[in-house]
């Protein structure tokens, strides 16, 4: 197994003092951590509020004792070693442990001490903000989901003679793909479930994916998941753009390691309003058969100073782990607005167009941006610079052909006959 927890043992090794590990893989970082301390010459410790402090080389419990701040002392009197805290959440916020934490996180006197807390979104008091490493966990490349994949397949046949597994090799393919974006833990979990559920492997099984990674988006509340989609067929006109889509999709969806073509990124709509710029947005996600999300730039913004920025980061993340995908930003220029030189937000617009503009660039998931835009004054020279956007369309009013392709659309809708309408007149009138 590749070992993708690399860069926590950097930081263990390069005698860190204190590492805040924010994951919620508790189990697997406390796996990778007892494998080190085997093969290690340094003692690693674990506390936690059932077991108390214990000796994971050898599985010794030195007490068992539910008092973190009597942790906490014992590990202030130590010289070295690694020392794990779970369970510390709700214990933060004690004064003592606060100031026990301050004292361990930076001592120079015992430089060979590693102090590490394990727990997602954890709310360190600021003065230990200042002092902690922070580090998460990599989410498991395609390389790292399909050999996750065989060691699962290959551990249910060995465990009994005549077990079997059907698994088409076009669905094997893109179940892994689906799984990208979600943790190791939940990865294994899902690939057990599925081979031992039917003992096949079938469209039901992504469906199954995506639905568990619906539901955990929708926990977060900062990404919107929209199941209100059509396809390309129920939009009339833009015709420039649905041929575009049409030569891109096998693209987007097939490995880039296998083509040696770079998936698309994103397009931006521009137009009036009313010109249909978000039914477009919903038809691609509809067209290439991949969720759809919706980041409204409202549901980012925080009164403390940086929190807007984290949040339009956490946002992104939630978006990359159910990839592949489209994320559609709605009037982006509310978000990123050109004319803030002024600072009149104190910098905000500037500091979320740089986090925006960085994800750009830098995201390697299949992410496929939709940005819809109503006034491209208001647009910074930085989004619209070549290369942010695959390409760039104009969403016109319709003309007399496209008015009588929409009026054709929405009376099929409603289970009537087009031609029997004057749709000539309509489109005139």
């Amino acid at each position: 197994m590749l070992d993708s927890l690399a860069d926590l043992d950097s930081l263990i090794h390069s005698q860190c003092q204190f590492i805040y590990a924010d994951s919620l893989e508790e189990k697997r970082l406390l796996a990778h951590l007892q494998t080190l301390a085997a093969g290690d010459h340094s003692s690693v410790f674990l506390w936690t509020a059932a077991s108390g402090l214990t000796n994971l080389k050898n599985n010794a419990k030195l007490w068992i004792n539910s008092s973190l701040t009597d942790a906490l002392r014992y590990i202030k009197d130590q010289s070295d070693g690694t020392y794990i805290l779970v369970d510390a959440k709700e214990l933060l916020t004690s004064a003592i442990n606060t100031r026990l934490l301050k004292e361990i996180a930076y001592d120079p006197a015992h430089a060979k001490r590693t102090l590490i807390i394990i727990g997602a979104a954890l709310e360190l008091p600021p003065e230990l903000q200042r002092l902690a490493v922070v580090y998460r966990p990599p989410l498991p490349d395609e390389d790292v989901i399909r050999e996750i994949y065989y060691e699962e397949v290959y551990r249910w046949l060995s465990e009994k003679t005549g077990n079997h597994f059907l698994r088409p090799e076009q669905i094997e393919d893109r179940l892994i793909q689906h799984l990208s974006g979600l943790t190791e833990e939940d990865v294994r979990r899902l690939i057990t479930q599925t081979i031992r559920n039917d003992k096949q492997l079938t469209e039901s099984d992504i469906t199954r994916i995506d639905t568990f990674k619906r539901e955990n988006l929708g926990k977060q509340g900062l990404v919107e998941f929209s199941t209100e989609t059509l396809g390309l067929d129920k939009v009339g006109g833009l015709s420039n753009l649905k041929a575009w889509l049409k030569l891109r999709r096998t693209t987007f969806m097939d490995d880039e390691a296998a083509t040696g073509i770079d998936p698309p990124k994103g397009i931006l709509l521009l137009g009036v309003q009313g010109s249909g710029k978000s039914l477009a947005a919903k038809a691609v996600a509809a067209t290439w058969k991949v969720p759809l999300l919706r980041l409204d730039f409202g549901n980012l913004y925080n009164k403390w100073i940086g929190e807007s920025e984290n949040n339009l980061r956490v946002a992104l993340r939630q978006a990359e782990a159910m990839a592949p995908c489209v994320l559609w930003i709605d009037e982006i220029e509310k978000g990123v607005a050109g004319d803030s030189d002024s600072d009149a937000d104190g910098g905000l617009s500037r500091r979320i167009l740089g986090s925006l503009l960085t994800w750009m660039s830098e995201r390697k998931t299949h992410v496929f941006l939709v940005a819809t835009a109503n006034n491209v004054s208001r647009l910074p020279p930085e989004l619209l610079r070549k290369g942010r956007f695959d390409e760039i369309f104009f969403v016109d009013l319709p003309s007399a052909s496209v008015r009588r392709e929409i009026f054709a659309i929405h009376i099929a809708k409603r289970k009537l006959t087009p031609e029997n309408f004057n749709i000539e007149e309509l489109a005139v009138g």
